[in-house]
């Protein structure tokens, strides 16, 4: 048999032992990769040539969904609005409701001087907070 110096040489131009090999194969590994390397680039330059027209596309669909995802979305924010409007007011006159309710329960004094007041403050020498604890706990 007859010994080749480029025997144990891996594809890439390396000996099976890990270093570079040696010989005419040497140079032509790099140029191996470098014909790869180009293809590789005319590949993908290929790819996203083609791909730019669908992705344009996907991108007006999803545009197009947005909008009528929005469209269909006012009237809804709109009506839940409206709700929270009405159930506020709905929880404020209760609350109001079970703070005169407590007032009156503390004193009978307290029941007239509570419906003489405006419902937007609290009595004299009471605290605000305190109007709004003894209402929300009474709920």
């Amino acid at each position: 048999m007859t010994e080749h110096p480029n025997e144990n040489a891996a594809p890439g131009g390396e000996q099976a032992g890990g270093g570079p090999a040696s010989g005419p194969s040497a140079g032509s590994g790099g140029d191996r990769v470098s014909q790869w390397v180009a293809q590789l680039e005319a590949m993908i330059a290929g790819i996203a040539k083609e791909a730019a027209p669908v992705a344009r596309q996907v991108g007006a669909k999803a545009a197009e969904l947005a909008a009528i995802a929005a469209v269909k979305a006012g009237p809804f924010s709109q009506k839940v609005a409206e709700v929270t409007t009405e159930q506020g007011q709905r929880f404020a006159e209760k609350a109001q409701a079970v703070a005169a309710e407590l007032r009156s329960h503390d004193s009978p004094a307290g029941a007239e001087a509570a419906e003489a007041q405006p419902s937007d403050e609290a009595p004299a020498g009471e605290p605000v907070a305190d109007s709004a604890d003894q209402a929300a706990s009474g709920i």
